[in-house]
This record gives structure tokens, sequence and C-alpha cells, in this order.
């Protein structure tokens, strides 16, 4: 027998896009849609509270437009928010049963590895905005062609922004804990940045707070086409400071649970 050598050894191809594929988002997609939990809190609980909450607004005015229509975008946003923090926070389950040390054992690169989770987070956030808006425009709610359309672009702006925050909770924090605190977190987050109402019924000190938080830029871009807001370069800056804060976390918490293995 022939001991082989290094140099006999076949070299190891690396898969294209470091195995990044529509087969992998498709698999991810898969795992979040077959946890019940998620389907209901990322789909069907932001149409049940427009439905029950947001719809019967439609006689009454909020900032200029009517309340279902301001509801209707404030809960489309929510919900993506949530499906994309949701998915991305998920990680926390997969390191506790350690499918991604798995992971690592084959040819799949860890940057494809999160771009799938984002990808899937992106696709599931997509469908929950998608179903509100509907639900939306059944029950009556009116805009114009391209405003649905630049609603549905801002709520996935905001769902990329939370994605990341959602992969850095999930890299600090333990399956246990990481879905316990991103329900209230996104709660808080929501109140405290006027999602559900304008600023200009909040007090002069949380109007200051709520601008610098991260759902002030993301609600006020995707209610801009309704209420006629400028987007201005205040509001852009807000979203890309604290997505890339967001990702900047999530890839350093990444780095540092990879070394761990």
């Amino acid at each position: 027998m022939t001991a082989l050598t290094l140099e006999d050894r076949a070299p190891r191809t690396l898969p294209r896009l470091g195995g990044l594929s529509p087969t992998l988002v498709r698999t991810e997609l898969r795992r979040q849609l077959r946890n019940r939990r998620v389907v209901v809190f990322t789909l069907v609980l932001p149409v049940v509270l427009f439905l029950s909450v947001g719809a019967p607004q439609h006689a009454s005015t909020v900032a200029g437009v009517p309340g279902d229509a301001y509801a209707l975008v404030s809960f489309a946003v929510y919900g993506a928010m949530v499906a994309a923090t949701s998915t991305g926070a998920a990680v926390s389950a997969e390191r506790a049963q350690g499918w991604t040390r798995q992971l690592r054992l084959t040819p799949l690169r860890p940057g494809a590895y999160v771009a799938a989770k984002v990808l899937s987070a992106l696709a599931l956030s997509s469908a929950s905005a998608a179903l509100t808006l509907a639900a939306g425009a059944l029950r009556g709610v009116r805009m114009a062609a391209l405003d649905w359309l630049a609603v549905w672009a801002g709520a996935e702006l905001g769902a990329l922004v939370f994605a990341a925050l959602g992969l850095s909770v999930g890299y600090l924090l333990t399956s246990d804990n990481a879905m316990q605190v991103v329900g209230p977190l996104l709660a808080v987050l929501a109140m405290l940045g006027g999602l559900f109402w304008p600023l200009e019924s909040m007090s002069p000190s949380m109007r200051e707070l709520a601008r610098l938080l991260p759902v002030y830029g993301v609600s006020s871009i995707a209610r801009s086409p309704l209420t006629g807001q400028h987007v201005g370069i205040g509001l852009v800056a807000n979203v890309v400071l604290w997505g890339s804060v967001f990702a900047w976390l999530a890839a350093r918490l990444f780095r540092r649970d990879t070394a761990r293995a």
C-alpha cells in the first residue's frame, strides 16, 4: 500500500459565492416558517393589529392623513421589524444546538452563512409587510400605486437595519434569553421612536429622544409617501448610522463566536 502525501491530495474546491445559493436561502426561510411562533408573530399579528386597532380609525385624522392609513404603515413597518429581528436572533438557538459548528465542517463560508440569514430575514419581512398592506387595501385604505411600493420599500429598508440588530442579539445572548429580549426591546424602541403616533403628540424632551432612535428614521421614511414629509439628510443619516452600528456589532460578535470553535 502506498501512503498518500499532502501533494497527492486533490485541492479543495471552494464553492462559488462561498456556498451562498438560492437553495441555501430557501432552506433558511423554510426553517423559519416551520416555527409556528414565528409565523404568528410576523405574518398574522401585524394584520390582526391593523384590523382591530388601525382600521377603525378611518374616520379620524393623524398628522394630517387618515388615521387608518397612518396605522397601516406603522403596523407594516413593525411587522417587518419583528420578522427581520426574529430571524436574525434565531442564530442563538442554532449555536446552542451545535448547528453552526457542523456548518463549519462544510465548504460553506461564514460570510455566505450570514448573508443567507440576512436574505431570509428580508424575504420574511417582505411577506409580512406585503400581507399587512394587502389587508389595508382590502379594508379601503387608498394610496397612489407608487406610494404603496414606496411604503413597502421603506419597510424593507428598516428590515435590513433590524436584521443586523437580530444577528447581534443572537450572537450576544443565549437561546433562552435572545427571543425573550427581542420582543420587549422592539416594543420599547417602537413606542419611544414614535412609530405608532406622531412626534408632535410627545413632550419636547421625548421628541428629541425619539429622533435619536433607529425606529424614527425607518418609520419616517416609510411614512413619507403618505405624509409628504421631506426625506432629508437627518433621516438618511439615522438609518445609515444605526445600520452600520448594528452590522459592525454583528460582525464583531460573529468573529468572537467563530474564534471559540
